[in-house]
């Protein structure tokens, strides 16, 4: 399979040209576009979190947001979130995605700028496994939990900072878990 490109953008967000998605990561000169997807679990407040591929040269083995993933030439955020949940978790069905944040996240270890959207899901998902390791949901103790947050992507930990500020996505973080 050729590699394939990306477009390339100046820190104001000017697009540039092209570069080789492998020249991309780690150069800020070559600052491209991802969009992310937090799957939430439509009743409990669960998100969904993937286990990158140990095969993945970045952060292998990481915990990091559901659905991510650079953006295709010409492509803009919303149909490159919309393709990333077919490919990475077989959601062919028409879902309506939400921004949930008003700016982009700067992701200075792979040098990206990040839209993130958001969707309630339940699943069934089948997530690719090329990319994947595994997929499962993370209730709010286990997200905050800093053992947990040591496997976590900084993309991931600076998106959940992020959620706790709106209650329809993420509620179950302003509330401490009833134990039994």
């Amino acid at each position: 399979m050729a590699e394939e490109y990306l477009d390339i953008y100046s820190p104001q967000g000017e697009r540039i040209g092209t570069a080789l998605r492998s020249e991309c990561h780690g150069n800020p000169a070559l600052l491209h576009h991802t969009a992310h997807v937090v799957v939430v679990h439509p009743q409990s407040g669960a998100v969904l979190l993937q286990r990158r591929s140990p095969h993945k040269r970045i952060q292998p083995g990481k915990w990091d947001t559901a659905v991510g993933g650079h953006l295709e030439c010409g492509e803009d955020f919303l149909a490159g979130a919309q393709r990333e949940l077919r490919e990475e978790l077989g959601i062919s069905e028409a879902v309506t995605l939400t921004p949930l944040f008003a700016d982009k996240i700067r992701n200075e270890i792979e040098s990206e700028d990040v839209m993130v959207y958001g969707v309630k899901l339940a699943g069934p998902f089948k997530f690719q496994a090329s990319e994947i390791d595994e997929v499962r949901f993370w209730n709010a103790a286990e997200l905050a939990d800093p053992e947990n947050r040591k496997h976590f992507t900084p993309n991931l930990i600076s998106e959940l900072e992020t959620l706790k500020t709106i209650p329809s996505w993420y509620p179950l973080l302003s509330f401490h878990e009833k134990r039994k």
